[in-house]
């Protein structure tokens, strides 16, 4: 479990890193990581993706949506949310919410434009709106090798 928790560690630092280099960092073969990868592919690893600061491509508006909708709409506003463009997360949650859900805008008009199309669409019993002003740590859960417990 360990070489495991190790492997993945260094996935999550760089997921580009070659084998070799992961060998050199871990002590552990080429060929152990190669078949560990292998099995990774096959369900623990379920998506490969680029980490972007949206701000820098015009996108500087985020915000953090909680809603909770009645039975009823559940089902059409979960379809609604998992096809939107601007959706960048989206969570069923719990403790009097059912969905939690990350968007991104160029504008904050584009976001209160979102916010007012949901409210015509669905029925919403409860609603927070969180904007995003800074980011302090995103995806690091395992992804430093120097402190995980043998």
């Amino acid at each position: 479990m360990y070489k495991d928790q190790v492997i993945l560690s260094l996935l999550r630092q760089n997921s580009r890193s070659s084998l070799t280099e992961m060998s050199k960092k871990t002590r552990i073969p080429v060929s152990t990581i190669y078949d560990k990868l292998k099995v990774y592919r096959s369900g623990l690893i379920t998506k490969h993706t680029s980490l972007i600061d949206f701000s820098k491509i015009g996108y500087a508006t985020r915000a953090a949506v909680l809603l909770k909708a009645p039975t009823s709409t559940r089902i059409q506003l979960k379809e609604y949310l998992s096809k939107h463009h601007a959706v960048n997360n989206f969570l069923k949650i719990n403790n009097g919410y059912d969905f939690f859900v990350e968007a991104i805008f160029k504008t904050i008009q584009e976001l209160e434009s979102f916010m007012e199309n949901l409210e015509e669409k669905f029925e919403i019993n409860k609603k927070e709106t969180f904007y995003i002003v800074d980011e302090f740590k995103r995806e690091n859960f395992l992804s430093n090798p120097d402190l995980i417990f043998k």
